[in-house]
């Protein structure tokens, strides 16, 4: 059936959600096409944790003019099934390659990527996972930390448990994660859109900790320069820009792209730059 849409229609092409198979279970994933075919790679989006692909929907709808574009939950986030427990970034790049596969994507014409703050390290290890399967790949807001500040932020990841039974610490969370992402939110940016992707964040509780404990665990020095596919690195003026900047210089083939004009809410209000930017690389 179709997806909801939370903004007002932008006369794209209908998202429809489905499901495919990976080494955790279900995959849930989002898609839409062109009527007809354009003959362009298909474009894959791996979003940021925790979340899930209802936050590309306007961003899906926008690249589906031209080509077929698949936005996959992470497993343990959305509605794809959760992993026994915290898994490590190969572990769940291993699961979307397997989803792929069984999906058909890149076994003639490889894909494209498209990856947002730990998206972007899990794009980068399904190209290693995958290279076969992948052609190009635009990230933006790279995580990249020192070994120091890596490991304070494993240990914190680390600490988040199960809610106690008052509920006072994930209560404590979801009032700032409200303000974060509704209250905050820029002039302009939906508000029904927003709360949606507070519900998405939201309903990953204990669980919001389990991707990062895969993003602190990684070498991004060590991992990046594995990358051999050509890559962009399309980045708003946000927290990660310098660090973002660094971290393209790792990559063998790399061009990074300042989206000065963007910063915060960029899959509500950034949609056109985004776009072109993705399209410009992506031919």
């Amino acid at each position: 059936m179709p997806d909801y849409l939370p903004l007002a229609d932008r006369g794209g092409p209908t998202v429809f959600r489905g499901y495919t198979e990976c080494r955790f279970g279900q995959l849930h994933y989002r898609h839409a096409a062109p009527a007809e075919p354009t003959g362009k790679p298909a474009l894959v989006m791996l979003h940021q944790n925790p979340s899930s692909s209802q936050e590309y929907l306007p961003l899906i709808a926008e690249m589906a003019r031209d080509r077929a574009v698949y936005a996959l939950d992470t497993p343990g986030n959305g509605m794809s099934d959760t992993p026994p427990g915290p898994q490590s970034l190969d572990q769940l790049a291993g699961a979307f390659a397997d989803g792929m596969e069984a999906l058909g994507l890149g076994s003639d014409t490889p894909v494209d990527l498209f990856g947002y703050h730990s998206g972007t390290y899990l794009c980068t290890e399904l190209a290693i996972a995958a290279p076969e399967r992948v052609g190009r790949l635009v990230l933006s807001g790279l995580p990249m930390r020192s070994a120091q500040e890596r490991a304070a932020n494993l240990a914190k990841a680390e600490a988040v448990t199960l809610p106690a039974e008052d509920g006072e610490e994930i209560i404590d969370w979801m009032r700032w994660l409200w303000d974060f992402t509704v209250v905050q939110r820029l002039p302009g940016a939906d508000f029904e859109q927003a709360v949606w992707t507070f519900r998405d964040k939201a309903a990953a509780m204990h669980r919001r900790a389990w991707t990062y404990i895969g993003v602190w665990s990684y070498d991004a020095a060590a991992r990046l320069p594995l990358v051999t596919q050509p890559v962009l690195v399309a980045q708003p003026h946000e927290g990660l820009l310098d660090v973002s900047r660094e971290a393209a210089a790792l990559f063998p083939d790399a061009r990074f792209e300042e989206l000065p004009e963007l910063s915060r809410d960029v899959f509500a209000v950034g949609i056109p730059q985004f776009a072109r930017s993705i399209r410009s690389f992506c031919q």
